[in-house]
């Protein structure tokens, strides 16, 4: 009888591990989300109010893709420097 409560309690005990360490998880990528969608507007923005003048008006494939240039630089050097900052941990 014994055994089988620390059974169940070693197993509650994992399984709320669990629950916060995917709840941080969710959380983290939220934060994520509402960062990126953010940055993207500034970009656009950014692209819209000094790119776009200088390129013309009408030229809105050369805003593209200075944008996407852009949003692939960032996403690059944010993921190496992420990814150096776990691999020292």
């Amino acid at each position: 009888m014994v055994q089988l409560f620390r059974r169940v309690t070693g197993e509650a005990r994992r399984l709320k591990k669990e629950a916060l360490k995917q709840t941080l998880t969710l959380a983290t990528s939220g934060f994520g989300l509402v960062a990126a969608l953010s940055w993207n507007e500034f970009i656009t923005e950014f692209v819209e109010t000094y790119v776009r003048p200088i390129v013309g008006g009408s030229s809105k494939l050369i805003s593209s893709l200075i944008y996407a240039v852009l949003i692939t630089l960032l996403a690059v050097i944010i993921t190496y420097n992420l990814t150096k900052f776990v691999r020292r941990r």
